[in-house]
């Protein structure tokens, strides 16, 4: 099996390209930066520019299965041009992929794109299912519902689709924990807001054995990429700092005071959705990191 990888250099795209090498699946990648293309028998780069409309279109030769993680960064402040970025940079990627296969003869037969939870409606009693219809009034679901429909178009191409709605990603190295961890360093960290609100996160080596596993179990439709134990946010960070031998001592972080220095993107560690598991694992997905004390123990 030959895999194409989109974002394949990020966080999670490099977590699941090196399992895909480790299990024998070969891997193609996309990149904007000709400096990261290489060329191994296992692991071969293409270039590509969406803002520009530029691919090479040797990236789907002998390809079985699409997994498309590109996207820039929600963790910058949004600007109204960064939004659009924020938009493009899921949509277009995704549009360009799609015409290089409507325009090219193809093995493809799985497109397995990221999504996010942000889609959810934020409550701190309501426990979301994937069969959700309720959605936010938020920039966060515009965002998720654009990104799933360009997931959907590949439908037309009689390809099967699958969406990984993820939550929050604990990693080693990057990613929100790093951010979350900094503070706690110095005897420094607080909950956000109420501290009340749910925070459904995931292992970094749980979400890529998720994206996995979809592409072996050939699953289609919509799954939620977290654990089976949400916590929130007061237990996270009291989580963080346990881990670190600190101390969550100061007074929870204003709403407002969110909301003043970083905008709308506020709503990131403000919301609260909690998210069921179920689903993946009546597919017989197993997470290695259940509990968010034995995720953070391997992480810090």
């Amino acid at each position: 099996m030959r895999v194409l990888i989109t974002g394949a250099t990020g966080l999670v795209g490099s977590n699941i390209a090196n399992k895909c090498i480790k299990k024998g699946i070969e891997v193609n990648y996309l990149t904007t930066s000709k400096d990261k293309i290489e060329n191994k028998p296992n692991y071969k780069g293409f270039y590509w520019n969406a803002s520009k409309n530029e691919i090479d279109a040797n990236c789907i030769t002998d390809v079985d299965a699409i997994i498309h993680l590109a996207g820039a960064s929600i963790a910058k402040r949004w600007t109204s041009s960064y939004k659009e970025e924020i938009i493009d940079s899921r949509v277009e990627t995704a549009k360009l992929i799609f015409n290089t296969l409507k325009s090219s003869e193809n093995s493809v037969s799985q497109f397995i794109s990221a999504s996010a939870i942000g889609i959810y409606p934020s409550s701190l009693q309501k426990l979301y299912t994937e069969e959700e219809s309720n959605k936010d009034d938020s920039f966060l679901t515009e965002v998720v519902e654009k990104w799933e429909a360009a997931a959907d178009r590949f439908k037309e191409l009689k390809i099967k689709v699958s969406k990984v709605r993820t939550g929050l990603v604990l990693a080693k190295d990057g990613g929100a924990l790093q951010k979350m961890k900094e503070p706690a360093d110095f005897n420094l960290g607080a909950a956000f807001g109420s501290g009340k609100q749910w925070q459904s996160w995931i292992h970094i080596e749980d979400l890529a054995n998720l994206y996995i596993h979809i592409l072996e179990k050939n699953l289609v439709g919509v799954y939620n990429g977290v654990a089976p134990n949400p916590v929130t946010n007061s237990e996270l960070m009291e989580g963080i700092a346990k881990q670190l031998d600190k101390n969550v001592w100061l007074p929870n972080v204003p709403a407002i005071a969110l909301k003043v220095a970083l905008g709308d993107m506020s709503t990131v560690v403000l919301s609260s959705q909690l998210v069921s598991s179920d689903k993946i694992e009546n597919t017989g997905f197993s997470f290695k990191y259940k509990n968010l004390t034995k995720a953070l123990e391997d992480l810090l």
